[in-house]
């Protein structure tokens, strides 16, 4: 991205923050949940470190909050009570860790304390003489909300502290911590609002933040809320974080057992990862963790940048929600015909894996969504398990996305597509099944030779919309097959790891896995001999084409052993709109033919032609059938009188009864080995 669109999404992504920023500040309203939101916050932070000359003092990433509500009383923060940057991955963590010893010029060493990240509200709390006196929100980070008699009815929070064994009361202390709902009191409080006939709350959160906003304490001392204390403002002697927390438990707060001194990044990883397999075990709600450098005069040599502590961070869980962007709207055509809009969509991490497609079910759905190309959009995976566009942001429209239309022919055949209730369908009774079996032809040994994506999968990945053409599924990411039923994350990493490996492929190869009308094995060899002769390198995909489209009718039909029938089918093929993106789709993916010397010194088998039969010990078929041709002899299926050798293998089928038949000669594996030599 240049910088003009750069700082065009930039102020894009301003604006849009801060109206959900001020909708649920001020407003107390939910225009987007936390993930997207986060996810969104995340993208304009990556800009503007790229990008660090487009910085605005009113930017979203250098402000600590939203402005309190009028209707308390205003409460000045001693010092400001900030917030954490996000990471959402190893990579993020690495890169903040990496940016702190940059800024201080030296290295670090790497002890953290480690906190579980509660989904509340940050408070304030003041004593004095040991008795509690004020307490408040975050508000701007500057100042907050006065909510002093809302949080005198949470047991959590103590009235008068405990005298400390070594230096007694002190005489001013600011305390800082989190005000939270469990689980259960949630359930309990929807319970009732379902009682009453009422809207049940949307997530704990909420309930915790609106209880504490109440201008009645008795309603906030009904909803039970409660709270885990973590920073102390001032200076009691503490050098180290971890010694803040043994303080505040020494002085009757309540700390969180579960926070943890760890002294690698590679244990932060374990303890982050540990809690996102077992949140649900808690009582509460947590949506990452927070990573502090343990030596308080490091994380005061850090300094701030912009809303942030450099010396900490908030290390987020995968989020069930996030934005990415739709690139381009594919039609998917089922095992019925049915075709099916399948959004393609910019990388992004859903629930901890990578997908890039998710299904818009048909036009209506896109009518609802009012959808476009271009779209900014929120994936969610409902349930964790399949992915789904939610909610389109269209304030961050630029004007340049385009309106999608379904098709009036189908994408496979150019059959005429007819609508059928809510669904559109291709009006070919066959066009389907063909559609079926490119796409099986297309993987299978003898051209790229997936293992693992029999027709059951690739089955499976149509009619999930995983795959619209055989170019789909070279694109495929980890978390596009992982969230489908039966399907794992190991499955999934095999399947790509598989795809990824087979981006390479010989020219003879790739011809045959066109799946081009009479081109069998055989004659894509012969093509591949033809169009070797020619000077044009051929590396791509579309090199090929170019080649093909110089060959006239009569030039291909010069061809051995092709006819008429042979040369028309491939002269049409390669002139064939449809099939021309196809081939352009391959290149842009990155599929790469290899060059591979089609004639060798050594033809010492030319004019001789093999059969195979049964399984060889010693090497596959397809590696067997290589040796033969770069030897110069052919191969076939079929056993006739033309036949020089059937090659015959372990458990040999009726092909060897008909070239005993014949009189053809039947070799060993050994005798074929020495052949070979």
């Amino acid at each position: 991205m240049d910088k003009k669109k750069a700082q065009e999404r930039i102020e894009k992504l301003r604006k849009e923050i801060n109206r959900y920023r001020y909708a649920y500040h001020v407003l107390d309203k939910n225009l987007i949940s936390d993930s997207a939101l986060d996810s969104l916050k995340k993208e304009l932070f990556d800009l503007e470190e790229k990008f660090p000359e487009l910085i605005s003092p009113d930017s979203p990433t250098q402000r600590i909050g939203g402005r309190p509500l009028k209707a308390f009383k205003k409460l000045p923060h001693e010092e400001p009570m900030l917030s954490f940057n996000d990471a959402f991955s190893e990579e993020d963590m690495k890169d903040w860790f990496g940016r702190l010893e940059n800024y201080l010029g030296r290295k670090i060493r790497p002890e953290f304390y480690c906190e579980l990240k509660l989904d509340g509200l940050a408070i304030e709390l003041v004593y004095e003489n040991g008795i509690f006196v004020r307490g408040g929100t975050r508000g701007d980070g500057l100042v907050g909300e006065d909510v002093t008699q809302n949080l005198k009815t949470i047991e959590a929070i103590p009235l008068k502290l405990e005298i400390h064994p070594e230096f007694g009361l002190p005489e001013r202390l600011v305390v800082r911590g989190e005000i939270f709902l469990t689980k259960r009191e949630f359930e309990r409080i929807n319970k009732e609002q379902t009682k009453l006939g009422e809207k049940n709350y949307a997530n704990p959160r909420n309930v915790a933040a609106g209880s504490i906003r109440q201008l009645d304490p008795r309603i906030s001392a009904s909803r039970k809320l409660d709270s885990y204390e973590y920073d102390i403002v001032g200076d009691l002697g503490q050098e180290l974080h971890e010694e803040e927390h043994r303080l505040l438990h020494e002085l009757g707060f309540k700390i969180n057992p579960h926070n943890k001194l760890v002294h690698s990044l590679a244990e932060v990883f374990e303890f982050r990862d540990y809690w996102e397999k077992h949140r649900e075990k808690l009582p509460y709600e947590i949506d990452g963790v927070v990573v502090i450098l343990n030596d308080n005069g490091i994380f005061e040599a850090g300094g701030v940048r912009g809303k942030s502590p450099r010396a900490a961070i908030a290390y987020k869980f995968a989020p069930r929600e996030a934005t990415t962007t739709v690139k381009e709207i594919k039609i998917q055509v089922g095992r019925t015909g049915v075709l099916t809009p399948v959004a393609v969509m910019a990388p992004v991490q859903v629930g901890g894996i990578t997908i890039t497609h998710a299904t818009l079910h048909n036009a209506d759905e896109i009518g609802r969504l009012e959808l476009k190309i271009g779209d900014t959009v929120v994936v969610s995976r409902a349930g964790d398990v399949i992915p789904q566009i939610s909610q389109v942001l269209k304030h961050l429209r630029t004007g340049r996305e385009k309106e999608f239309r379904m098709p009036s022919h189908c994408p496979v055949d150019g059959s005429k597509v007819v609508r059928d209730g809510v669904a559109y369908r291709c009006s070919s009774k066959t066009c389907a099944a063909k559609h079926r079996e490119q796409l099986h032809h297309f993987v299978s040994r003898a051209a790229f030779d997936i293992r693992g994506l029999g027709p059951q999968i690739i089955d499976r990945f149509l009619d999930e919309g995983l795959v619209t053409d055989v170019a789909d599924i070279f694109g495929l990411e980890e978390g596009d097959i992982a969230v489908l039923e039966r399907f794992g994350e190991k499955s999934a990493a095999n399947i790509v790891s598989e795809i990824r490996t087979k981006k390479k492929i010989t020219l003879p190869r790739f011809l045959y896995s066109l799946g081009i009308l009479h081109v069998g094995e055989e004659t894509a060899h012969l093509l591949a001999q033809e169009i070797s002769n020619f000077k044009f390198q051929i590396s791509k995909p579309r090199d090929v084409s170019k080649v093909f489209q110089k060959l006239s009718f009569d030039d291909l039909q010069e061809i051995r052993d092709v006819g008429p029938a042979v040369a028309q089918s491939i002269y049409g093929w390669f002139r064939d709109q449809r099939n021309e993106k196809l081939l352009e789709e391959l290149d842009e993916i990155g599929i790469r033919i290899e060059n591979q010397e089609m004639k060798t010194e050594n033809q010492k088998l030319k004019g001789k032609t093999f059969v195979l039969t049964g399984a060889l010990a010693s090497m596959s078929r397809e590696e067997a059938k290589e040796k033969i041709r770069g030897l110069g002899g052919d191969v076939s299926k079929a056993v006739s009188r033309k036949t020089a050798y059937v090659v015959a293998g372990v458990d040999p089928g009726s092909k060897f009864s008909k070239a005993r038949e014949l009189g053809v000669k039947v070799l060993t594996e050994r005798e074929f080995l020495n052949i070979l030599k």
